[in-house]
């Protein structure tokens, strides 16, 4: 999703369907990181810099007409951008297939990207010239997107905006501190599927119960965030409790929370963010 920056954005709804009636004029997207596959997706954010409001629009009049994915185009990103767009991939995949809209075609585009991200992606932040590890992100990312476009993203996302638009935290760090604490409270929603990440983390489940098994897809997520250098807590990048309760009204009212695979109320939000502080 690529960010347009206005300072007062009159004519779009702060989030959900955007209003447009008219297709853009025909664009051809390359895309220089491999995270949000803005390439391939039917959404853009606009920031309300007056409100400091992120508001993602869905509109398919923005789709490009032609995605060029070319992998050398991402061979000079710094570590730090690899990682962090990198671990925006992994949680598009992961919120695309546990969310409520998700269904077998879905499902099958989100589940390998996993399994390449997790193949490629620390090599891909240590040896940032490496083919075939940035390959394998870059095609990651955008079959990721080609799925959550259509089905939608969760809580992690409708949690990730706030912290961006009111602390200018990078949206893929945003999304990487939050998504194993975000994984723990949805597991007894998805506990099937969870298993099924676990495997495509590279566990090995044999022998374990389908709560081990979630909990271990739980614990190689966050296993993996840290080798590439995410930041784990809210305090490291200067949010302090007081801050709370003005993340969790922007956050309960995203247009990503409402596909989180469990209900959530802004009472667990508000736990949710402090238990990553």
């Amino acid at each position: 999703m690529s960010p347009i920056i206005q300072s007062s954005p009159t004519s779009y709804h702060s989030r959900g369907v955007a209003p447009t009636k008219h297709k853009s004029v025909p664009m051809i997207a390359l895309p220089t990181t491999a995270g949000t596959a803005a390439e391939t997706t039917i959404n853009y954010v606009i920031i309300d810099e007056e409100k400091q409001k992120k508001m993602v629009c869905v509109d398919p009049n923005d789709i490009p007409a032609v995605a060029i994915i070319d992998a050398e185009l991402m061979y000079s990103l710094p570590k730090s951008l690899t990682a962090a767009t990198g671990m925006d991939a992994l949680t598009h995949a992961i919120e695309g297939y546990i969310t409520k809209g998700a269904w077998e075609m879905s499902d099958m585009f989100e589940i390998e990207a996993i399994r390449m991200i997790k193949k490629h992606l620390k090599n891909a932040c240590d040896h940032p010239q490496d083919p075939e590890a940035r390959n394998g992100m870059a095609v990651a990312q955008y079959i990721a997107g080609m799925a959550f476009s259509n089905v939608g993203l969760g809580l992690v996302h409708g949690m990730a905006h706030p912290m961006g638009s009111l602390f200018d935290v990078p949206h893929g760090v945003a999304n990487a501190l939050l998504l194993p604490t975000i994984m723990e409270f949805n597991m007894p929603s998805s506990i099937e599927k969870y298993g099924k990440i676990a495997e495509a983390m590279g566990v090995d489940t044999k022998g374990m119960t389908s709560e081990e098994a979630a909990q271990a897809a739980v614990d190689a997520v966050r296993d993996l965030s840290i080798s590439v250098g995410i930041p784990q807590h809210l305090s490291e990048l200067n949010i302090t409790e007081a801050d709370i309760p003005a993340l969790s009204q922007q956050a309960i009212a995203d247009v990503c929370t409402p596909g989180n695979p469990r209900d959530v109320t802004i009472d667990d939000i508000i736990t949710l963010y402090k238990k990553v502080l």
